[in-house]
């Protein structure tokens, strides 16, 4: 019997990856609530105190924490590290290069 395996390489973005429509903003929401997950478990905030501090409704902070974040956008997640005191940067960098198309052209 064998135990062979198809193995496919990820893209480093795992909603990339399930074919999310757009994968790069799923990440970044993903992110954001890792960090408010993590100030709310180390402050340890009850989900009423949390929602109080973060000006939302207690079901929006068990959303939050259980990963439903489809009702969040990224400026309502940025808004709520702003109510913990935690600020947001932005960094914009050129994506590195892909050797396929571009090598080619050049």
């Amino acid at each position: 019997m064998s135990n062979s395996r198809k193995v496919t390489a990820s893209s480093g973005n795992v909603f990339a990856n399930l074919g999310f429509d757009n994968p790069e903003e799923e990440l970044l929401k993903a992110k954001l609530v890792r960090e408010i997950r993590g100030i709310i478990k180390r402050r340890k905030l009850t989900q009423t105190r949390a929602a109080a501090l973060l000006g939302l409704k207690q079901p929006d902070v068990s959303a939050l924490v259980t990963g439903r974040v489809g009702k969040f956008s990224i400026d309502r997640l940025v808004r709520c590290l702003d109510r913990m005191d935690y600020k947001v940067d932005v960094v914009v960098r050129h994506k590195p290069r892909r050797a396929s198309s571009r090598a080619i052209a050049a």
